[in-house]
């Protein structure tokens, strides 16, 4: 179930959504997309990471940082789930916390939140209903809305030629800002560095490119995709995934961004 979002959260939140199903527990590689979330697990009390043989616990509500790096996750923590998705930006009106310091990790929210962190999970699943989970959350987002401003234009404008596969000098001789006070405001709101967030951005084009990755022709799609030549695809893809291009099986055609480990 997704909702849309009162007037208030609109600039900053896309989404919230309650996820409820059943899925065969499997370990898999999240690849990045440069979002944030705020997510919260209604079946288990804990969300677990996993980095070769070690598995990293947090309890089970958490701020999910900006998402640079894959990360290889437990299926079994999405058969019930609310999260919320938030635009570019939107996430640091909500947080004291400097969004660059929680990229690719999972936050507990008591650590943000205090005590409304602690029970927000507790609260959710006490509500009687989806529709009814969803308007706690809102509620708790809208007190903890420091600032109401909309998030930087400069950065929107920025992130929208990115995805355009605009270059980042392009990008800053057009605002008229120096190069650091650029990267400064760009990661101040979304969590990550420009050029990070543009080689995320350009993976994700690319990934969404691909009908059948056994029959990818990969010099081709460097091309398309702006990359050098189809070494530097590689190198960039294995450095922000994990993988080769070659084991790039996902999850299937509607799930690109999952690959069963």
């Amino acid at each position: 179930m997704q909702t849309l979002v009162s007037r208030a959260l609109t600039p900053f939140v896309e989404s919230l959504d309650h996820i409820q199903g059943d899925t065969v527990p499997a370990l898999e590689r999240v690849l990045p997309n440069a979002r944030v979330h705020l997510m919260v697990n209604l079946d288990e009390d804990e969300f677990r990471t996993y980095e070769g043989a070690a598995v990293q616990r947090t309890k089970g509500a958490v701020l999910a940082g900006p998402h640079s790096e894959a990360t290889v996750i437990d299926t079994r923590e999405q058969r019930h789930l609310v999260t919320v998705n938030f635009r570019l930006g939107g996430a640091a009106r909500f947080f004291d916390t400097p969004l660059g310091e929680t990229r690719d990790q999972l936050i507990e929210l008591d650590l943000l939140w205090g005590r409304d962190g602690a029970v927000l999970r507790e609260q959710l699943l006490e509500a009687p209903t989806p529709a009814a989970t969803l308007q706690i959350l809102e509620s708790t987002l809208l007190r903890h809305l420091v600032d109401a401003r909309e998030p930087d234009p400069a950065i929107a404008f920025a992130a929208r030629a990115f995805e355009r596969g605009g270059s980042i000098a392009q990008v800053t001789e057009h605002l008229g800002l120096l190069p650091k006070t650029f990267v400064r405001r760009f990661r101040n709101q979304a969590g990550v560095t420009p050029k990070r967030f543009s080689r995320v951005r350009r993976l994700q084009r690319l990934v969404q490119s691909i009908r059948d990755p056994r029959a990818a022709d990969w010099a081709e799609l460097a091309v398309q995709h702006g990359y050098t030549d189809q070494a530097h695809l590689i190198h960039d893809f294995r450095e922000l995934t994990g993988l080769t291009p070659a084991a790039y099986r996902p999850r299937s055609y509607e799930e690109r961004n999952h690959v069963p480990v």
